[in-house]
């Protein structure tokens, strides 16, 4: 049973899940509140109420949850780092009648919000999905600019999930019955290596892109360029080294929950085609 319009509290509103999921949601007629760092930056559609605030500092929360009854949260905050005050943020949202919430993991492990979520009273959907198409985008530059990709651990795969179906799913959870206490697992249709992922991006842009494989001791020194922590790392190379089997094993979970299958790369790229220089 879908609700009467509420107001939804979206954290993370100008991320990968958190945008498309304050246009779901809109369309759907609810009334949205998109917290943001920065609301001058946003960019957010017409009808957005703005809150400036970040889930990492309680003390930005105070007006937060006031009037809403449903939340969408995620487990981590700066660069990455799982939240540490889960459970202050659980009490200001019961204290303001939040009824429901869901959770964007980040991490196979629970975080602290994960806990404070789980054991606070709530209706809750966790959400964990395994690597985001949009992932792609840190190819885009060696896409524009020499058609060349190089990356490592070719033979892994990965049933990457379009970011749109992650915040379907999330849309779903928070407007509709049956959801509570459920973690969704959220995949692709399809588990691609990122070679096949890069002819995928060659054939949808019509031109020649190939895929240069680099060792090991090489991605890793590029991660610790970009500023990586070593726990970081750790957990890069672990996940493409000895991935959870939902990482690499399509699930029917997005076609289940919101009734439409679950977008494919080929649909993720000819949306983003002109990060690639495409038209």
């Amino acid at each position: 049973m879908t609700e009467a319009p509420t107001t939804i509290l979206v954290s993370g509103a100008t991320g990968n899940v958190g945008r498309p999921l304050v246009d779901r949601l809109l369309a759907g007629g609810h009334r949205v509140r998109a917290l943001t760092r920065d609301p001058a930056r946003a960019h957010l559609p017409e009808g957005t109420e703005l809150l400036r605030g970040n889930l990492a500092d309680t003390a930005s929360l105070a007006d937060a949850f006031t009037g809403v009854t449903a939340a969408h949260l995620i487990s981590f905050g700066d660069d990455y780092a799982p939240l540490t005050n889960g459970e202050e943020i659980l009490e200001l949202a019961r204290a303001a009648g939040v009824r429901r919430v869901t959770v964007l993991k980040g991490d196979l492990e629970k975080t602290d919000l994960d806990r404070a979520v789980e054991a606070g009273g709530l209706d809750h959907t966790c959400l964990a999905p395994v690597e985001f198409m949009s992932n792609a985008l840190e190819w885009a530059d060696q896409v524009r600019d020499g058609g060349v990709v190089r990356d490592g651990f070719a033979g892994t795969r990965s049933a990457v999930v379009h970011d749109a179906d992650i915040a379907a799913v999330a849309a779903t959870a928070l407007t509709t019955d049956g959801h509570a206490g459920r973690e969704y697992w959220l995949t692709g249709p399809e588990a691609l290596t990122a070679p096949e992922r890069v002819a995928v991006l060659a054939d949808v842009l019509g031109r020649d892109v190939r895929f240069v494989e680099l060792t090991r001791d090489e991605v890793v020194r590029r991660w610790r360029d970009q500023g990586f922590s070593e726990d970081d790392i750790e957990f890069f190379v672990m996940v493409r080294t000895n991935p959870p089997e939902a990482g690499y094993t399509p699930l029917p979970t997005v076609q289940e929950v919101t009734g439409r299958p679950a977008r494919t790369f080929a649909q993720w790229v000819r949306e983003n085609a002109g990060a690639f220089g495409g038209a």
